[in-house]
């Protein structure tokens, strides 16, 4: 036997739309996650071409000592200003400065000269000074002035790729979120569209247990009602109007139709509203009704009976009267599959048996009776 293919379920408009709205909400993520390392790499004071540069502390360390030898004169002039000299040599004596700037190896030269006469307690002339220590000096402020060129490029392209970035994260998201909104709509005009088809199917079926001329139900329906109440004592009249047939060719069937309409109503008005009524076709009728015993199954029959009666519709077709009568059978059951296919039989033959015994009357099959239905 071949075996019958799956059928592959997909995602649900639903889904997808929270599958949107989350990567929407990773792509935020994601961009906070991305946006402040950058930033503070390009911005944190660590020493980098972004942070506080070493040229700028050197040039600092070289002016404090050409102060200290120009202004001051105590007996460790010279040790103290040496001291700085050695700081702000530390600082430039950089790779990164020597390979890039012309100026640093003979300003290096320079100190290294200055450092070892200070080294000897000898103070140079200011002319001196001024050669050993301010060339250094315009070394370093070229230097500084570079970087911060650099500096300025860096944060330029950074923001340019810092826009680049937002501008392309920014039209991501708005695509992903009109996705999670088309996906969203689209859950929702399913989701209505189900809806729509149920209540037509509800309907179709609704329609499907009604009789379309009088709006009461039908066979299909008096076999489901009973169904549904399974173990209940029920009632079960079948109802034929008299020559009905001659109604017809009398007055015509749309007067036909609506005798059929009319006598609905006198026999749900006889009945007091507590039965359910069907047709089961061309002019017989059935009411199905709470039974607690067979004196209210013939309370029912005569109530019905009589209603007809005094409406006094008029029938020119019929054979033994003036008027539209009745032949009623009826009988109590209990609400159970087998039981109700007894029971119908058992009301239709003593719906017969009026109608034998000349019509405009009623009669309730016997317990006898049922049994030997059964």
């Amino acid at each position: 036997m071949s075996r019958v293919p799956r059928r592959r379920r997909t995602p649900g408009w639903l889904w997808l739309s929270l599958m949107s709205f989350t990567v929407l909400m990773l792509l935020i993520a994601y961009e906070t996650r991305w946006v402040h390392p950058d930033i503070h790499a390009y911005f944190s004071q660590s020493g980098n071409l972004t942070g506080q540069q070493l040229a700028t502390r050197s040039r600092r360390y070289l002016e404090e000592s050409l102060g200290i030898l120009l202004e001051d004169d105590g007996p460790d002039v010279a040790q103290r200003a040496r001291f700085q000299i050695e700081l702000g040599y530390s600082l430039l004596d950089i790779g990164l400065y020597r390979n890039e700037y012309a100026c640093t190896v003979p300003s290096l030269r320079r100190l290294d000269g200055l450092y070892d006469t200070l080294g000897h307690d000898v103070i140079p002339s200011p002319a001196l000074l001024s050669q050993d220590l301010l060339q250094p000096i315009r070394c370093l402020t070229e230097i500084e002035m570079d970087q911060l060129d650099r500096r300025g490029e860096v944060t330029t392209r950074f923001v340019e790729e810092t826009r680049r970035h937002q501008t392309l994260v920014l039209a991501g998201s708005f695509v992903i979120y009109l996705l999670g909104l088309l996906f969203w709509g689209m859950h929702v005009f399913k989701h209505r569209l189900a809806d729509r088809a149920t209540r037509e199917s509800l309907r179709w079926m609704a329609q499907a247990l009604r009789d379309p001329l009088t709006g009461i139900g039908n066979r299909s329906a008096l076999h489901d009602d009973v169904l549904a109440e399974p173990g209940r004592s029920l009632g079960l009249l079948l109802i034929d109007i008299d020559y009905f047939k001659q109604y017809n060719d009398a007055l015509g069937h749309p007067d036909g139709d609506r005798l059929l309409r009319e006598l609905v109503a006198l026999i749900d008005r006889a009945l007091g509203g507590s039965a359910r009524l069907y047709r089961m076709g061309g002019d017989e009728f059935a009411a199905l009704l709470p039974c607690d015993g067979t004196q209210t199954l013939e309370q029912a029959c005569a109530s019905v009976v009589e209603e007809v009666r005094r409406a006094a519709l008029p029938h020119p077709g019929h054979p033994a009267g003036a008027y539209v009568t009745l032949s009623l059978g009826g009988v109590q059951f209990s609400a159970q599959r087998e039981a109700f296919a007894a029971a119908y039989t058992a009301a239709d033959q003593a719906l017969y048996r009026v109608k034998a015994e000349g019509r405009d009357g009623w009669q309730v099959a016997s317990a006898i009776t049922l049994s030997a239905s059964l």
